[in-house]
């Protein structure tokens, strides 16, 4: 994620502060709520405009939780279903779909969500549990500058011989890892259940260059030449000066997502509704979109001409991203992530 400028804080603060008089009246005087965040430029953001802004509008404190899904869902499982130190967890769906089944979240009260209604169909794919608050679509990356040919689709990392050795995958580990399997299974398979298919096509794409979370080192050394890669950070690297473009292929996309989950038991119940609300409004997801180069899954957010070359997936491109059945990747995960240790070497 890009750092931020001391203009874009100062706007983002405008506008989340705009946002803030726009919400539910006041009524969580003296109250905290405890958010949990990602570290980094996400930390920063959250602690300097975020925070403060649903503060103006809630009167609430808010104490952030910094970590990732890993580490939330942890620290959820020890505190015990009955007693969780969070009242809402924005996280990754894959870890949102195991802590959803054991019990932590509850199906959301959308009378409380009037946001919910203006998302995208994508951002309501767990029939009411959650709500997708952040998608960073997930297309084909690569080096303009050292291809010839400019892939169209998946299949195109089996069938350009430019590609072969210098293909980049997200290893197991990542959550997009696990999706480049379903993906494959549907591509080459009867569909995302197919994983006999899934791992026979990654057998056949040889020798790749596995990463568990930064495939951009490998991008901009040349050592990869193609690699699935997040439109936001391919926008990045251009503005770095890096030779690099990125592809929505023929099949669609994958993303890495931000499920919204309310906690059955919370502690601040009401609270983590009016802040799930704020996150899912048109002027914060419009921010958010500005400052990390996320595509907003608030439909009234209106990309404007000067961001859509650093945000180019938003409206009917939307419909173009793909889900998956994250209880299948839990159920099988051992067995899974076995298979594509033995396969990817």
């Amino acid at each position: 994620m890009m750092d931020m400028t001391r203009r874009q804080t100062l706007a983002g603060m405008g506008a989340l502060a705009a946002a803030g008089l726009m919400g539910l009246p006041a009524r969580a005087q003296a109250k905290t709520l405890v958010v949990p965040t990602l570290g980094g430029v996400w930390e920063q953001y959250w602690r300097s405009t975020v925070a403060p802004a649903f503060t103006k509008q809630s009167g609430a404190a808010v104490t952030l939780d910094v970590g990732n899904g890993r580490v939330w869902g942890a620290n959820l499982r020890a505190a015990g279903v009955a007693k969780p130190p969070y009242s809402i967890v924005m996280t990754n769906e894959v870890f949102a779909s195991g802590l959803r089944k054991e019990g932590f979240f509850e199906k959301l009260d959308l009378s409380k969500l009037p946001n919910y209604a203006d998302l995208y169909p994508l951002a309501k794919k767990t029939d009411g549990w959650g709500a997708i608050g952040a998608v960073s679509p997930i297309g084909i990356g690569y080096r303009t500058d050292l291809v010839k040919t400019p892939p169209k689709s998946w299949k195109d990392l089996w069938n350009n011989p430019e590609f072969k050795g210098r293909i980049g995958l997200y290893n197991f580990a990542n959550s997009a890892g696990k999706m480049e399997l379903l993906l494959f299974s549907k591509i080459f398979g009867k569909d995302q259940y197919d994983v006999d298919a899934g791992f026979a096509a990654l057998e056949k794409l040889g020798s790749v260059i596995q990463v568990d979370f930064n495939l951009s080192t490998g991008l901009a050394s040349g050592e990869i030449v193609v690699a699935p890669f997040d439109f936001g950070e391919i926008a990045r690297l251009k503005k770095q000066g890096l030779p690099v473009d990125c592809i929505i292929p023929e099949e669609g996309m994958i993303m890495f997502d931000q499920t919204i989950n309310i906690l059955a038991n919370a502690p601040e119940k009401d609270l983590a509704y009016q802040y799930a609300n704020f996150l899912l409004s048109p002027e914060v997801q419009g921010m958010m979109a500005k400052e990390f180069f996320i595509s907003p899954t608030n439909s009234k957010v209106v990309i404007p001409a000067e961001l859509k070359a650093d945000v180019p997936i938003s409206g009917a491109d939307m419909d173009k991203i793909l889900t998956w059945d994250w209880n299948f990747v839990n159920e099988k995960q051992g067995e899974l992530s076995e298979r594509w240790a033995k396969t990817l070497k």
